[in-house]
């Protein structure tokens, strides 16, 4: 039985990694694996009563995961359906190739903090589209867009979904978080930005306006405040959580209620079909629920696993393989994040370590700040390691072994040197 579930974990892993070229979406591939390793975990021996107890808890952590992201991703939809976004991007004025490369990088950086990588992905790629005509330049700066936004989301609690259930789970802080992996993750980003300023030159080429003439028409002051206002609703998480010690996703929901009401009454004296385009209900229809399912699915799957007792096992094996080095240990699984999905990653070892009250493994330790930068930074080495990428690869078509060829060396390079200033920094 045991050999059997891990070959169903292993298969659908190996179905996620292989999204694209397979043409089945990641989503249905961890739900079925999510339900069917707890289908066998049923006939495996252990009493119902058991089973159902655990279940309980491992659901009551992940719903908190999941409407955390739920209640993000409507935020930053709102704020893109009222175009709040360009209150910040409209002002981007320069041609200069180089100049424009490192305005980029740093928005993406800064965005992928407060908001998160891969919305900050899709809203620098649209960008890009307004600034950039010549395909191979677009996908040259939507690749160090990946490695920005991986960067970003890094260091702050709401950047990487990674960092997110880090940061729920109790393993780390808001501070800690910012304050220990800000620099490494500049120096993931600053390393590869300075390698390729050294030969970039030259000035863009914009392509030819074009106009909707069905897009909804939002005035100034309406971009203003929504933009202002989610970012505001954003920030005011972790403040609600340091004071009330609520789960995240209660300050989120709030954040979310405010926002809401904030529209309705923005809108309440326009035309019907004016409203029906610009409140929450219509942005409820362009959230990213394959996402959501996915994470349901592959932190279903992990919670099977943890309490079939698989990865404590794997803990131990890992621990003995690297003779208890736990920078060795991260930086692998940072690397293993490249070829397949952080979060998976990331829960599997959530569930393989407990956190202790002294040490690398406490609140806050060493591990897991490491775990959260590696996890964070390390699938920029390839397209498909991360959400970001993923995102970048869809909507602009950047084809697997381009990006291989001219942004994952630059990745790595990035990746590595923010692992040597973490572990330098923690030496000192």
């Amino acid at each position: 039985m045991e050999i059997f579930i891990i070959t169903i974990f292993c298969l659908g892993y190996l179905a996620i990694a292989l999204e694209h070229p397979i043409k089945i979406d990641k989503a249905a591939t961890a739900l079925i694996t999510g339900v069917t390793i707890w289908t066998f975990y049923v006939i495996s021996g252990e009493t119902h009563e058991n089973i159902h107890d655990n279940l309980l808890h491992h659901l009551s952590e992940i719903s908190q995961i999941l409407f955390f992201l739920l209640g993000a991703m409507t935020i930053v939809e709102l704020v893109d359906v009222h175009k709040g976004f360009s209150v910040i991007t409209d002002k981007i004025k320069t041609n200069n190739k180089l100049k424009l490369l490192w305005i980029v990088c740093i928005l993406t950086f800064f965005f992928s903090a407060a908001l998160d990588n891969l919305t900050t992905s899709i809203v620098m790629v649209s960008l890009l589209r307004k600034l950039i005509d010549n395909k191979n330049d677009r996908w040259f700066f939507a690749g160090m867009v990946v490695i920005a936004a991986n960067a970003g989301g890094a260091w702050s609690p709401m950047g990487d979904v990674t960092t997110t259930m880090l940061w729920i789970g109790g393993q780390l802080t808001t501070l800690t978080i910012i304050k220990t992996l800000f620099v490494p993750s500049v120096f993931a980003l600053l390393v590869p930005l300075t390698i390729v300023s050294i030969r970039t030159r030259g000035n863009i080429k914009k392509p030819k306006s074009n106009i909707h003439v069905d897009e909804v028409k939002v005035s100034n002051f309406e971009k203003k405040l929504l933009f202002i206002s989610g970012l505001v609703g954003l920030l005011f998480v972790p403040i609600f959580k340091t004071f009330t010690h609520l789960p995240p996703f209660m300050g989120m929901m709030f954040s979310l209620g405010i926002l809401w009401m904030i529209t309705e009454i923005l809108h309440k004296n326009k035309k019907q079909e004016i409203r029906l385009k610009l409140n929450v209900i219509s942005v409820f229809k362009k959230i990213d629920l394959a996402s959501i399912l996915f994470f349901l699915g592959i932190l279903l799957a992990v919670a099977g696993l943890d309490s079939l007792g698989y990865l404590k096992l794997l803990a131990n094996n890992l621990e003995t393989f690297f003779n208890g080095n736990i920078y060795s240990i991260n930086i692998v699984i940072g690397l293993l994040s490249a070829i397949v999905d952080n979060v998976p990653l990331v829960a599997g070892s959530m569930s393989m370590y407990e956190i202790v009250e002294n040490g690398p493994f406490s609140q806050n330790g060493v591990f897991w700040q490491f775990l959260a930068y590696c996890a964070g930074t390390g699938g920029s080495a390839l397209i498909i390691g991360s959400a970001a990428g993923v995102a970048v690869m869809g909507l602009e078509k950047i084809d697997f072994i381009w990006y291989v060829k001219n942004i994952s060396i630059l990745a790595l390079t990035g990746y590595l040197s923010g692992c040597i200033v973490y572990i330098l920094i923690n030496f000192i």
